[in-house]
């Protein structure tokens, strides 16, 4: 069980998109329960925040993909490439790794790329694949993961993180409007929500600011960090729009921007 002085920390590593920007990695979000470090999507650019952030991947013992889109799963086979040198002796506790179904297929066919240098042994990976049907409820020593389908691919999952003294925090991945994701987050203290593009450029599979407000507002978040944008929405007001739909505490994520819940 956990202690009652717990907190939760996020950390945005990559508030971007597949799109190459300086000041936006792709896809990654750093949450730290206790002593545990939980690692959301690692898209291109994950391994060098992380270290800019203050961890290694060494660090890190669990990995949960919302789906396999490159920008989400891009520095996948470079962890574990990396996770090999000089030995697995540096990793002090197994990397676990959830996700949707179809993961294991996608890991396998990685394998058939790069074979051995990716390849960890059974004792040190182990990988948890998910109903992307139906809920699905993972437990683990000191928090509890929830995820339900939403809607961008077949596999795609969103999560929420809870601990045992009430807080909590959703990861929404890519989506488009999705009553599992209301649900998901029913008042979490944190919706970390994807919000591509605005408004007037809505694309199928992808939030808008105001689509994203409308969920956090359904949802009775407490607070909202909008983030996976991609350039346009540098060109327009994002909170504006937001504020449209959602009138509670909102942040517009940036890399490397940090944020507690105690």
């Amino acid at each position: 069980m956990t202690s009652n002085n717990v907190k939760i920390s996020v950390t945005i590593l990559g508030s971007g998109t597949c799109v190459p920007l300086l000041k936006r990695s792709s896809c990654s979000v750093l949450i730290e329960i206790g002593s545990a470090n939980l690692l959301f999507d690692s898209g291109p650019g994950t391994m060098r925040r992380l270290l800019e952030a203050g961890k290694t991947i060494f660090d890190i013992s669990f990995i949960f993909f919302s789906h396999l889109h490159p920008d989400h799963t891009g520095e996948l086979a470079t962890f574990l490439f990396a996770t090999k040198y000089p030995d697995m002796n540096q990793r002090q506790t197994p990397l676990t790794i959830v996700a949707g179904k179809g993961f294991l297929e996608f890991y396998n066919g990685l394998k058939k790329v790069y074979g051995n240098w990716i390849e960890l042994a059974p004792d040190v990976l182990n990988i948890i694949e998910l109903d992307n049907k139906t809920q699905d409820i993972c437990k683990f020593d000191n928090f509890t993961v929830e995820s339900l389908p939403v809607e961008h691919n077949d596999e795609s999952l969103a999560y929420r993180i809870n601990i045992s003294e009430g807080k909590s925090v959703v990861y929404s991945g890519d989506t488009d409007f999705s009553d599992n994701l209301v649900i998901l987050a029913r008042d979490t203290d944190l919706l970390i929500c994807e919000s591509a593009f605005p408004d007037k450029l809505k694309v199928k599979g992808h939030l808008t600011p105001s689509l994203a407000g409308k969920i956090a507002t359904l949802a009775n978040v407490r607070k909202l960090v909008l983030t996976h944008f991609y350039p346009e929405c540098d060109e327009v007001d994002i909170e504006r729009q937001c504020r449209k739909t959602y009138t509670g505490h909102l942040v517009l994520a940036e890399d490397l921007m940090k944020l507690q819940l105690k």
